[in-house]
């Protein structure tokens, strides 16, 4: 169930039957499918090949009934190469500028309370949903808390997360090519650094202890505690010249696959009808939530000196490891976009429970 896949991610270094799901049929089978819809994609000069092309075949595999699944393992893994990537920008120089990213935080928290208002407005009114399911399904991103938050308000799951796949779909669909057009870079530029210079003893102590916090913070509930957590020790250990090391860059294309085929494999549960009599109303909720985004976008350049693509990346509803790895991708300051989407994550946890608080005292 796809409630069961979005909750105690972290929960899965231990466990002997995740190990044993990397060499199950249903993951050979995604392998299989993804690696050369991936090559497919890239012949044809797809932006982010590598993610799309599995994502979209394994979309249509799923609904058509084949057996796929996702391991959590191979899931969590390469959140924490993301996360190490991602720590090498962090710096002092990061925490400098920290200061300077008040605004745009202030910026995130009035786009989801501007999000929730307006797209549940619409999904009650259009889409015959219900006051509670419109909010959890307005919300810009964090499905596997949202999941959470409606099992517990007996919300239906089914609409809620229908609605988040949908619009993932289209927003990292959508997203590389708006980047591709506007960037005057390509992607993954290549470099000469000497990878196996590095002492890779280094490597070891990085995923050792991301694994460590990535287990402390979700113990006390800190969001995308894969990311969050690894984030926290590859930044500690590297600022602190205990341990560095730059992985390859051509390791971002496994992330890409994994990451493309696990948004596939989330529809192993769904129907076709299912998802066609969701598709219409998440296309203009995308839509408006896109629209919205590009809005905040703009108005955070005038607080901010940053790239637009960077804010609107930042500001992308949904997808927090697909947006990380389409910015280390693009190059497109990944620790921005990666704590402006932290910061949403903890809007949202805290923003959605007062809305059904005030709803509540509504309905009294």
């Amino acid at each position: 169930m796809i409630e069961e896949q979005l909750m105690n991610e972290s929960k899965v270094f231990f466990n002997l039957s995740n190990y044993k799901q990397l060499f199950s049929k249903k993951f050979i089978l995604v392998i299989l499918i993804s690696i050369p819809s991936a090559i497919i994609a890239d012949y044809f000069n797809i932006p982010l090949a590598w993610m799309l092309g599995p994502m979209i075949v394994t979309s249509i595999g799923a609904l058509a009934g084949l057996k796929v699944k996702m391991p959590k393992l191979a899931l969590s893994s390469i959140l924490i190469i993301l996360g190490l990537h991602i720590g090498n920008y962090i710096d002092q120089n990061l925490f400098n500028q920290m200061i300077n990213w008040i605004w745009t935080s202030v910026i995130m928290l009035i786009y989801i309370i501007v999000c929730i208002l307006i797209v549940s407005k619409y999904l009650q009114k259009y889409a015959d949903y219900g006051e509670k399911a419109s909010i959890f399904s307005s919300a810009p991103g964090a499905l596997g808390p949202l999941m959470i938050l409606a099992e517990n308000e007996k919300t239906d799951l089914s609409q809620v997360a229908t609605s988040h796949l949908i619009r993932l779909i289209i927003i990292i669909t959508l997203i590389p090519f708006i980047i591709v057009n506007n960037a005057v870079t390509e992607t993954l530029i290549v470099d000469d650094f000497n990878y196996m210079a590095q002492n890779h003893l280094n490597l070891l102590m990085l995923v050792v202890s991301s694994i460590i916090f990535i287990l402390i913070f979700d113990k006390i509930r800190i969001p995308a505690a894969l990311l969050s957590g690894t984030l926290f020790a590859s930044g500690l250990l590297q600022m602190t010249d205990i341990a560095t090391y730059k992985l390859p860059d051509s390791s971002i294309n496994f992330c890409l696959l994994i990451l493309g085929a696990s948004v596939g494999c989330r529809f192993a549960e769904k129907t076709i009808k299912e998802i066609a009599n969701n598709s219409l109303h998440s296309l203009v909720a995308t839509t408006i939530l896109v629209l919205l985004g590009f809005l905040a976008a703009y108005v955070a350049t005038f607080f901010v000196d940053t790239n637009i693509l960077t804010l609107i990346l930042s500001f992308s509803p949904g997808g927090i490891y697909e947006v990380a790895v389409i910015a280390i991708a693009f190059d497109l300051e990944p620790d921005f976009v990666a704590f402006h989407h932290i910061i949403r994550l903890l809007f949202i946890l805290f923003t959605v429970p007062i809305f059904l608080s005030v709803l509540e005292k509504i309905k009294k």
